[in-house]
């Protein structure tokens, strides 16, 4: 059975759509003939809209654009040439770094957050993805079905009924929650005569949003943009075709068969055996034989607890100073050798303003020093519920590997879902899809992930220079953030002052914030209601 529902269009809105997507039913579909500044604000609203990409075009985009134009045109214009080119490049200079240099808009939906995450994975590419704090997940698909993925496998086994039955039952009672927590914190936090009434009921929403998500499923299926180059999109689709699970593999051909229509060139060597084809063996082979023998190493090893939620396991106690040879280093001509001696004459004053002055006076967080805060780096050992996961995943410069999602570790009920008095629900949801997972995991050891809830724990390790840490931390720890990464966040702050004992490094993360909040996004809401005014 085809997981994917395909949408229909009426035939004005079809024709309109044939100029700029390269097909009209397919869940991946690439953009075409449209102006760079008209995709990126396409992707920009699609990550707040429940909408597919192509109905978000049609509602909001298409009545702004000059239709006339672009009537004739065909994108495979010109590609027979530039690929005759491409193909005489390579094979004089073998650069293919050339591929780098042609980029491709693509719409990926109904995908289960599994799916999101080997999506988003690399380094080298833009992600843009429908957020649980603005969507909720009580609407249906047009066949009347909940936003959940049918796995194949899970649907021919045994477990089948059941498993639509339970999923069912959770996204009921997620829909039933939400007014419950809305009305509660309406009660809560009533409106002030400071704010509009759009801006009061965003700001209410996203917190009862946030309380719920725990309920969904890693099922839950979501829309996203990527950006990437030719080379991103060969080393995403290699990754892919290797990866265990089949919707991943399946999904990875429907992106292959659009980024064909626009990008053929860069993505020839992924069908030829002996290139792509042999790249993904080996990448399922390492990963299949590392676990099998992991497995055997550690057969007499109980799986620990956690005691804390975020542990450094790993930092150089010299890192400040090698911070400080490297500004040495790049502002003088000494050498290397020489930067050292020099930073080791220095006394605790001296170290202190040469970092301070290299730092400077950062007015926003987007202000941040150079790279040679990137000579030192920290390592982090998580636990946390799937969603904060799920956020901090998505920095494309940090180092993140992580354990396969289970039930094992427990999971986290927020307060407000306490208060509201809805606890009772809240964890008999999350009950049942523990015992369904522990059902499912003998047998279907890769897809029973699917069931596991955003509230359950998982564990995870981070490594990060101290650039990237104050980047990752003064964004996370910004009010407007979810409480569960925020808290990571501000503990990641602390321990790089407490525990590595950086203390220049971490009085640099001048925009860390550790305040307390009630509605996180009202006051992101207030800002964008006057950037509004300020436009019309």
């Amino acid at each position: 059975m085809h997981p994917y529902v395909a949408e229909e269009f009426t035939d004005a809105e079809a024709a309109i759509l044939r100029r700029y997507v390269t097909n009209l039913d397919g869940p991946v579909f690439a953009l075409v003939n449209l102006p760079e500044v008209v995709k990126g604000a396409l992707f920009a609203r699609y990550s707040r809209s429940s909408k597919s990409l192509r109905r978000l075009f049609l509602d909001e985009f298409a009545g702004d654009l000059d239709l006339t134009g672009d009537v004739s045109f065909d994108a495979t214009i010109g590609f027979a040439r530039a690929d005759e080119f491409y193909q005489r490049i390579f094979v004089e200079y073998g650069d293919d770094s050339v591929a780098q240099l042609g980029g491709v808009h693509l719409a990926c939906e109904q995908a289960s957050n599994l799916l999101t995450k080997v999506l988003e994975r690399g380094r080298l590419m833009s992600y843009l993805e429908q957020s649980t704090r603005y969507l909720g997940y009580d609407r249906r698909l047009a066949n009347g079905h909940y936003r959940f993925y049918r796995d194949h496998d899970i649907l021919e086994s045994r477990f089948g009924a059941r498993y639509v039955g339970e999923m069912d039952r959770v996204f009921d009672t997620y829909a039933a929650l939400l007014p419950t927590l809305t009305d509660w914190l309406t009660r809560r936090y009533p409106k002030t005569a400071e704010d509009t009434d759009f801006v009061y009921r965003q700001a209410i929403r996203a917190k009862a949003l946030d309380a719920a998500r725990g309920l969904l499923p890693a099922s839950s299926l979501s829309n996203l943009g990527i950006y990437g180059s030719g080379q991103g999109y060969e080393a995403l689709l290699l990754r892919m075709r290797a990866h265990p699970l089949a919707e991943v593999r399946e999904y990875a051909e429907l992106m292959r068969r659009e980024l064909m229509k626009v990008i053929p060139s860069f993505l020839r060597r992924l069908d030829l055996p002996d290139r792509g084809g042999a790249w993904s063996t080996y990448l399922r082979e390492t990963r299949e034989g590392t676990r099998d023998l992991v497995a055997s190493l550690a057969s007499d090893v109980a799986p620990a607890g956690f005691d804390q939620r975020v542990r450094l396991v790993g930092f150089d106690p010299a890192g400040e100073t090698r911070v400080l040879e490297a500004i040495v280093a790049e502002a003088s001509d000494l050498s290397d050798v020489q930067a050292r001696e020099l930073v080791a004459r220095l006394d605790a004053t001296q170290r202190d303003q040469l970092i301070m002055r290299y730092v400077g006076e950062r007015r926003n967080r987007r202000h941040r020093p150079g790279r040679a805060f990137e000579r030192t780096d920290y390592r982090f050992e998580i636990v946390s519920d799937y969603g904060a996961f799920r956020d901090l995943q998505r920095h494309r410069l940090l180092s993140i590997e992580w354990q396969a999602l289970s039930t094992d570790l427990g999971y986290d009920v927020p307060s407000l879902i306490i208060d509201a008095g809805v606890a009772e629900p809240y964890e008999q949801s999350l009950n049942r899809s523990a015992e369904l997972y522990q059902d499912l995991r003998d047998e279907l050891p890769h897809q029973s992930q699917y069931v596991v809830a955003l509230a359950h724990r998982i564990r995870y390790v981070i490594q990060m220079n101290a650039r990237e840490a104050m980047h990752l931390i003064e964004l996370r720890s910004s009010p407007q953030g979810h409480p569960h990464y925020r808290h990571i966040a501000q503990e990641m702050a602390r321990l790089i002052r407490d525990a590595a004992g950086h203390h220049a490094i971490a009085a640099s993360l001048t925009f860390v914030d550790d305040t307390e909040t009630d509605l996180e996004r009202l006051a992101a809401e207030r800002r964008a209601e006057r950037r509004r005014r300020e436009t019309t």
